[in-house]
C-alpha cells in the first residue's frame, strides 16, 4: 500500500537529483545513479559501450595521476567510411580528419587545445602493431596518415611533431559527433555569410541559427566554402562549432532533462574509443569535472602556427611560433597568444639602465635581454651607489608605469616600482645584485600570433 508522502518524497528525491546534476555539470556521466532510470543497468551499458585500444608501451604513464595533475589528452576524429550512416563515401582505411591536442593545468585553472592542421608534413615513427596493423613510418609524410597504424600511432606521431608527452587519447568517427549534436539538441552558430559545399553536403544561410549533428559535422569539416579551400581554412569554423559544443553540453537545459543526458551519454560512450587508461565511466567521468572546473574564459582553442611546406606548396610544416606554444604546453605555462586587442604601445617607453650590482657588464646583459623582448633602451650606466634589490623608478605617466609592469612580468623581478615625477625621465631600471645570479632569463614566452579563441568569445565574433 502507497503511505500518504510517498510523492512527497518521490518529488525530493527528484529535486535532489537535479541539484547533484547542476553541481557535477558535464562530469555526471553516470547520472543514471541518482535519477533512477536504469541506475546499475545503465551504468553497465555506458560501461559496455566504451571501446578500447592499446597506447603501446607504459611511456605515458600519468606521473601526476590526481585530479589536479597537468595532463595531455590527443582528440582524433577519424575519417573512417566504416560507419551505420551512409553518404560519406566508400574510401578505405582510416585517416585523422582532425587532430587537437588538449592539455589540462595543474590545478585544472586552464585547457588549452591545439588544432593540428591534418595537412601537416612531418616525419612519421614507426609504429608496432596495437590491432591496426603495424605502421612503416616514413619522412616528409603528412601527419593524417599515420591513423592507418592506429590511434596509438597517431600519438606518436603527435610527439615527435611537438616534443609533448601524450597521456591518453580519444578518437571519434563522423557518426559519433552528429550523434552527440544530436543528443544535446542541436548547437548554435553564427555564420557571417551563406556557406555552400556540395562535397561536404553543406548550404547554411548567413546569421544566427542552430545545426543539427550532420549539418555541424559538414561545417566543421568543409574545405571549399572557406578561404582558399585548403584544410587550414576550415580550422577556424572547427573552433565555433567546438565552442558551440562546450556551451550546450553546459547548460541548465542539457543538464537538467535526463532524456537528454540519456542520449547524449549513450552517444559519447558509444562512439568513441580511447586508451586503456581512461576506458571506464569513473574515469571519463574523473576527466569531464576537470573540464567543468575550468571557467569558459580559460578554455582556448588555437590553431598550431604554420607554414607552406617548402617540399610542397598544397602543404604546411609548423613554424618555430608552433614551438613556442609545445613547449608552454610541455611546462605546463599557459599557451602565449596574442590577444585580438593586445596594446602596441606597452613597451614604447624608453627605459634607462643602470648597474647597481657593481659586477661589470650586468648593465650591457639587461640591455641585450630588454631589446631582445621588445624594450626600447635609450642608454645604460653605472649607478651611483651599488643595491642588493633590483627596483624600477618611473615618471608620471601612465605609460612609464605600463612599461614598467611590463618589465617585471616578463621577466619575473618582482622589483618594486617606485613613481619619481621628477629627477626621472620614462623609465629607469636599477638592477641590484639580486640579478648576478638569476640573470635576465624571461619569466614567459614572447606571444605569438595564431588563429584562437576562447569558449566564452561570442560566436557571431
Amino acid at each position: 500500500m502507497t503511505t500518504p508522502d510517498a510523492p512527497t518524497s518521490r518529488k525530493r528525491e527528484r529535486t535532489r537529483g537535479k541539484r547533484i546534476l547542476r553541481r557535477l555539470g558535464i562530469g555526471v556521466l553516470a547520472f543514471s545513479l541518482v535519477l533512477g532510470i536504469g541506475a546499475a543497468a545503465a551504468y553497465w551499458k555506458f560501461n559496455n559501450n566504451i571501446e578500447s585500444a592499446a597506447l603501446g608501451d607504459t611511456d605515458h604513464v600519468v606521473k601526476d595521476d590526481t585530479p589536479k595533475g597537468a595532463l595531455n589528452i590527443l582528440f582524433i576524429g577519424s575519417d573512417s567510411r566504416k560507419l551505420k550512416t551512409k553518404g560519406y563515401g566508400s574510401e578505405k582505411g582510416q585517416r585523422s580528419d582532425a587532430l587537437m591536442l588538449v592539455h589540462f593545468s595543474k590545478g585544472n585553472t586552464r585547457i588549452d587545445a591545439v588544432q593540428i592542421p591534418r595537412d601537416t608534413l612531418t616525419d612519421l615513427p614507426a609504429c608496432d602493431d596495437t590491432g591496426s596493423g603495424a605502421f612503416a613510418g616514413g619522412a616528409n609524410q603528412m601527419i593524417n596518415s599515420a591513423l592507418a597504424g592506429g590511434p596509438a600511432c597517431s600519438v606518436r606521431a603527435v610527439e615527435q611533431l611537438s616534443g609533448v608527452r601524450i597521456n591518453h587519447f580519444v578518437q571519434l568517427d563522423f557518426d559519433g559527433f552528429a550523434s552527440m549534436v544530436n543528443a544535446l539538441g542541436g548547437v548554435n552558430v553564427c555564420l557571417n555569410q551563406a556557406m555552400v559545399d556540395p562535397d561536404a553536403k553543406l548550404d547554411l544561410p548567413a546569421g544566427k541559427q542552430k545545426l543539427k549533428g550532420k549539418d555541424a559535422l559538414a561545417l566543421a569539416r568543409t574545405r571549399h566554402a572557406v578561404g582558399d579551400g585548403s584544410d587550414i581554412g576550415r580550422l577556424g569554423h572547427q573552433q565555433v562549432v567546438m565552442s558551440s559544443i562546450i556551451s550546450q553540453a553546459r547548460s541548465a537545459g542539457t543538464l537538467t532533462r535526463p532524456d537528454r543526458l540519456f542520449k547524449f551519454v549513450n552517444a559519447l560512450t558509444s562512439s568513441i574509443t580511447v586508451d586503456n587508461g581512461i576506458s571506464s565511466i569513473s574515469k571519463l567521468t574523473g576527466l569531464a569535472k576537470r573540464a567543468k572546473a575550468v571557467d569558459d574564459s580559460e578554455i582556448r582553442f588555437v590553431t598550431m602556427p604554420n607554414g607552406a611546406a617548402p617540399t610542397d606548396p598544397n602543404r604546411v610544416v609548423k613554424t618555430a611560433d608552433a614551438d613556442t606554444i609545445f613547449g608552454a604546453i610541455a611546462d605546463d605555462q599557459k599557451v602565449p597568444v596574442e590577444a585580438k586587442d593586445a596594446e602596441t604601445t606597452t613597451n614604447a617607453t624608453p627605459v634607462t639602465v643602470l648597474n647597481a650590482a657593481g659586477t661589470e657588464g650586468l648593465a650591457t646583459q639587461a640591455q641585450a635581454a630588454l631589446v631582445k623582448a621588445k624594450f626600447t633602451v635609450s642608454s645604460i650606466d653605472n649607478a651611483q651607489k651599488n643595491a642588493t634589490a633590483t627596483r624600477i623608478f618611473v615618471d608620471s605617466t601612465p605609460e612609464a608605469m605600463k612599461t614598467a609592469k611590463a618589465i617585471n612580468k616578463k621577466f619575473g623581478f618582482d622589483a618594486e616600482i617606485v613613481e619619481q615625477p621628477s629627477g626621472v625621465t620614462g623609465v629607469w631600471l636599477i638592477v641590484g645584485s639580486d640579478r648576478v645570479q638569476a640573470g635576465f632569463e624571461p619569466a614567459e614566452p614572447d606571444a605569438v600570433k595564431a588563429t584562437t579563441r576562447t569558449a566564452s568569445d561570442s560566436l557571431c565574433a
